[in-house]
């Protein structure tokens, strides 16, 4: 049932289940969009109505609030959209999910998130049976796609993405070494990591710095990375910039000339796809998502995880070796523009109409 316009999205709204449970918003913090609530913004520019459920703050209310929403919303919308990640938020999302099948919705799944192939493995009879009962499955990456196809075999890949043009690229031929870091303070993501990068090579660059940008999770990630910064004497070397609203990511991520990706899990970096946009020359662990993202040698160099030398080392050769910055800079910025909006978007649309017909 589309309306009169064509692509706006049946008659009523996509209603998005359980984005917002998984944001937590502090005042000392600047909460920026994730990528579900990006694609939010560029569906109402496009014409279609959308509603979301509620942005309460509390952990525990969020699932009262959301399952509230989704119930007595139940007649202005016709599909939702229920992005599914591993721990708590799965059982948010299993709740969810149980709710609109009893209201007889029908809804997309969406998989995020490094640790759901764990967490599937974990759970299968859990995780088959939400992937059998939705209408089509969605995710940013083709390593979940294939880590869940025996689940599922039509799962679609989605990518992660940004406005490229709203990200000034400058090529990187003979770079200084000024990194960059964007990611959140949390374990999972080894913000230790990098301050350990610049700890090694701080003797043999002396004007090395760091720069990292991300809001503080508050799990002791800050508090380690701080002390680090003492151990190492680095306090005029690395400078902590905490959490920036979106519209300030380029312009940070500008002043950079390599960026440190350090996590230990890890699907489709937004973040990364942002540095590359930029041009930046790409420094990543290769672990989930990773090496499906970037191609070594190529776009970015890629370390194993948890080794702060062998980091050290590929940012030593972006900085000396010849001809290396300017290749990875340049091939950056190729790869960032297809995960583009321009492309992405239509792919959502015609996802949308492709399930509205068939309700």
């Amino acid at each position: 049932r589309r309306t009169q316009a064509g692509f706006q999205i049946i008659d009523k709204a996509a209603l998005r289940c359980s984005n917002l449970i998984r944001w937590k918003f502090s005042a000392s913090t600047v909460a920026s969009k994730s990528a579900s609530e990006e694609l939010l913004v560029r569906l109402n520019t496009n014409g279609w109505q959308v509603l979301k459920t509620t942005s309460q703050q509390s952990r525990t209310l969020k699932i009262f609030y959301m399952l509230g929403d989704t119930i007595s919303k139940s007649g202005q919308y016709d599909i939702a959209v229920v992005d599914l990640f591993s721990g708590a938020a799965f059982i948010w999302a299993e709740l969810v999910c149980a709710a609109l099948k009893a209201l007889d919705k029908p809804f997309i799944l969406v998989l995020h998130g490094g640790g759901l192939p764990d967490f599937a493995i974990k759970h299968p009879h859990r995780v088959k049976r939400l992937l059998n009962g939705t209408a089509a499955v969605v995710t940013p990456s083709q390593w979940i796609a294939q880590a869940f196809a025996h689940w599922r075999s039509n799962i679609r890949c989605i990518p992660n993405a940004i406005q490229v043009s709203a990200y000034p690229f400058r090529l990187r031929p003979c770079p200084e070494p000024r990194l960059c870091w964007l990611r959140a303070f949390h374990a999972v993501y080894q913000p230790w990591l990098a301050v350990e990068v610049v700890a090694r090579l701080k003797a043999d660059f002396p004007a090395i710095e760091l720069t990292m940008i991300g809001p503080d999770k508050r799990d002791g990630s800050l508090e380690r990375v701080q002390e680090l910064i003492r151990q190492h004497h680095l306090e005029d070397a690395v400078h902590i910039v905490g959490g920036v609203a979106k519209p300030e990511v380029p312009r940070w991520l500008s002043q950079g000339e390599i960026f440190l990706n350090t996590t230990n899990v890890d699907n489709t970096p937004v973040s990364v796809i942002e540095a590359l946009a930029c041009g930046l020359c790409v420094v990543s662990t290769n672990v989930g998502g990773i090496p499906y993202l970037l191609e070594d040698e190529a776009d970015a160099l890629l370390v194993p995880p948890d080794d702060p030398q062998a980091m050290a080392y590929a940012v030593r050769r972006i900085l000396t070796e010849p001809g290396l910055a300017e290749r990875l800079s340049r091939n950056a910025r190729a790869k960032a523009e297809k995960f583009d909006w321009t492309n992405v978007l239509n792919s959502w649309e015609e996802l949308f109409i492709q399930v509205s017909q068939a309700v």
